[in-house]
């Protein structure tokens, strides 16, 4: 059919009149007049598939998505109606009632596509069992397969194996024929540990004397040792082979009673570890020690003394915050090295006075301030 052989033709209730003049695109707008008077512009393909029939007078006929869904079934879902409720995408979701009489929400792409075809009454079983490979009687470490069974949530494939002590247990496929399981949990403890011969091996303090059962210690591999103090424990093979465990406990206990040894403690106040930290330069996240940043962008100034913490107040300045915190130092920290080193030369000078009155320096806070009492001068 050529172009001006739709003149005068017919399409519906419209009748070809001219060629407007007017394009869209490459195609031709013709002039059309309806059998009702009104007239309407429309490309030959629109006349020709019968999507333009009239110039408006008579509402197209529109399909309802909602018709076509509902009193549909869609496996064991029935749909019901529009539940009014919209996903993220603004999808409409319908109330669907299952066969077991439960009921479900769902999409309609969910429903035709098959995704949703119950309302969890029935479990998955999507893995075609005819592309699973058979693995029945096959032999993976300590495990024989039996027989398939259901794919497990992940929709994996499953089978149910016997292993060499007489358990059955389900596994994965795939962990069959990776390696990745080979029992059914009962050589899981049996480590490289167990294979070595550690009799008579000494380990720091500790010298191994035999092997425990690992029944004993829910299946982990222990040695009875022997330490040099003459205690005997059971330590964790791993502990011993790579250091951790070294002794009984003998020679931390030791190491701590010639450290305690050196320390002098007054009034639960280490000396030397407060002469240690005035001699360093200890540093935090704000910058400086004892000083905390906090959400207002203020610094917090703060210090601990004899399990005492004492706070310095909020300061808008960083120079502020740490001319605070080396002020209390002065009075907390060196002050009390001072009174106990002045103390400590005249209690040399004088054991008996030394013997009748004890070192204290106890410091109190009024108004903000320190107030000191020491007999240290």
């Amino acid at each position: 059919m050529k172009k001006s052989d739709i003149l005068g033709c017919r399409f519906g209730k419209l009748t070809v009149i001219e060629d407007s003049g007017q394009r869209k695109g490459n195609s031709i707008l013709w002039r059309c007049r309806c059998d009702c008077g009104g007239e309407v512009l429309a490309m030959r393909h629109q006349l020709v598939c019968g999507s333009v029939q009239n110039c408006g007078c008579i509402p197209t006929p529109t399909r309802s998505k909602a018709a076509d869904l509902i009193g549909k079934q869609f496996g064991h879902l029935t749909v019901v109606e529009d539940s009014g409720l919209r996903n993220c995408e603004g999808v409409i979701r319908w109330r669907c009632k299952c066969d077991c009489g439960g009921e479900i929400l769902a999409t309609r792409r969910d429903l035709i596509s098959g995704n949703v075809t119950n309302c969890g009454c029935v479990p998955k079983q999507y893995a075609s069992k005819q592309r699973a490979e058979d693995l029945t009687g096959r032999v993976f470490g300590e495990l024989t397969a039996l027989r398939r069974v259901e794919n497990d949530k992940s929709n994996s494939v499953c089978w149910l194996c016997r292993c060499s002590c007489g358990k059955e247990v389900i596994v994965r496929a795939l962990q069959l024929k990776s390696g990745k399981t080979r029992s059914c949990g009962c050589k899981k403890y049996d480590i490289p540990y167990n294979k070595y011969d550690l009799t008579g091996q000494r380990f720091g303090r500790l010298t191994a004397l035999y092997h425990l059962n690992k029944e004993e210690y829910s299946k982990s591999s222990y040695w009875h040792c022997r330490c040099d103090c003459g205690n005997e424990l059971d330590v964790y093979t791993g502990s011993l082979i790579h250091g951790l465990t070294r002794s009984c406990g003998c020679w931390n206990r030791e190491q701590s009673e010639k450290m305690h040894d050196h320390m002098h403690y007054q009034d639960d106040t280490c000396v030397e570890m407060l002469k240690r930290a005035c001699s360093t330069t200890g540093k935090n996240k704000s910058g400086f020690r004892g000083l905390f940043l906090t959400n207002n962008g203020k610094y917090r100034a703060s210090i601990t003394f004899q399990g005492k913490y004492y706070n310095l107040g909020h300061y808008d300045s960083f120079d502020r915050a740490v001319q605070a915190r080396l002020d209390a130092e002065k009075v907390l920290h060196e002050g009390y090295i001072n009174a106990f080193k002045q103390y400590e030369e005249k209690a040399k000078a004088d054991p008996a006075w030394a013997e009748k009155n004890p070192f204290y320096y106890q410091v109190t806070r009024v108004n903000g301030s320190f107030q000191v009492y020491t007999n240290g001068e």
